[in-house]
Protein backbone atom coordinates (compact mmCIF):
# COMPACT_ATOMS: atom_id res chain seq x y z
CA UNK A 1 0.00 0.00 0.00
CA UNK A 2 1.55 3.58 -0.49
CA UNK A 3 1.40 6.25 1.98
CA UNK A 4 0.76 9.80 0.69
CA UNK A 5 1.83 12.63 3.00
CA UNK A 6 1.99 16.47 2.84
CA UNK A 7 5.70 17.55 3.24
CA UNK A 8 6.72 21.02 4.11
CA UNK A 9 10.32 22.09 4.53
CA UNK A 10 12.20 24.69 5.98
CA UNK A 11 15.32 25.88 5.59
CA UNK A 12 17.23 26.73 9.17
CA UNK A 13 20.57 27.81 9.50
CA UNK A 14 22.46 25.76 7.31
CA UNK A 15 19.59 22.79 6.99
CA UNK A 16 16.63 21.93 5.50
CA UNK A 17 14.69 20.74 7.82
CA UNK A 18 11.62 18.38 6.44
CA UNK A 19 8.29 17.69 8.04
CA UNK A 20 5.51 15.19 7.68
CA UNK A 21 2.12 17.74 8.25
CA UNK A 22 -0.22 14.44 8.60
CA UNK A 23 2.64 12.00 11.09
CA UNK A 24 4.48 14.64 12.49
CA UNK A 25 7.51 12.55 11.30
CA UNK A 26 10.98 15.17 10.74
CA UNK A 27 14.12 14.71 9.46
CA UNK A 28 16.89 17.46 8.12
CA UNK A 29 19.49 17.53 5.29
CA UNK A 30 22.16 19.66 3.83
CA UNK A 31 20.22 20.18 1.20
CA UNK A 32 16.05 19.90 -0.36
CA UNK A 33 17.00 16.05 -1.99
CA UNK A 34 18.65 14.88 1.44
CA UNK A 35 16.34 16.43 3.42
CA UNK A 36 13.25 14.48 1.12
CA UNK A 37 15.18 11.24 0.89
CA UNK A 38 15.84 11.52 4.79
CA UNK A 39 12.22 12.28 5.82
CA UNK A 40 11.20 9.03 3.34
CA UNK A 41 13.42 7.23 5.35
CA UNK A 42 12.33 8.31 8.86
CA UNK A 43 8.76 7.95 7.44
CA UNK A 44 9.33 4.24 6.20
CA UNK A 45 10.70 3.53 9.98
CA UNK A 46 7.82 5.16 11.56
CA UNK A 47 5.32 3.48 9.88
CA UNK A 48 6.95 0.15 9.89
CA UNK A 49 6.67 0.70 13.57
CA UNK A 50 3.06 1.20 13.74
CA UNK A 51 0.68 -1.58 14.41
CA UNK A 52 -1.09 -2.78 11.66
CA UNK A 53 -4.49 -2.01 13.05
CA UNK A 54 -3.57 1.34 12.98
CA UNK A 55 -1.38 2.18 10.27
CA UNK A 56 -3.41 3.36 7.91
CA UNK A 57 -6.33 4.95 9.90
CA UNK A 58 -5.98 8.55 8.64
CA UNK A 59 -6.89 7.79 4.38
CA UNK A 60 -8.77 11.16 4.35
CA UNK A 61 -6.70 14.19 2.92
CA UNK A 62 -5.75 16.69 5.00
CA UNK A 63 -7.15 20.21 5.29
CA UNK A 64 -4.32 22.25 4.75
CA UNK A 65 -5.25 26.61 5.37
CA UNK A 66 -3.66 29.48 5.94
CA UNK A 67 -4.30 31.96 8.96
CA UNK A 68 -3.80 35.60 8.86
CA UNK A 69 -3.06 38.16 11.79
CA UNK A 70 -3.68 41.72 11.65
CA UNK A 71 -1.85 43.50 14.74
CA UNK A 72 -2.33 47.48 14.85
Amino acid sequence: MTYRSTVVINKEGRWFVARSIELGVVSQGRTVEDAQENLKEAVELYLDDMPKTKKYLNKGQPLVTSLEVSRG
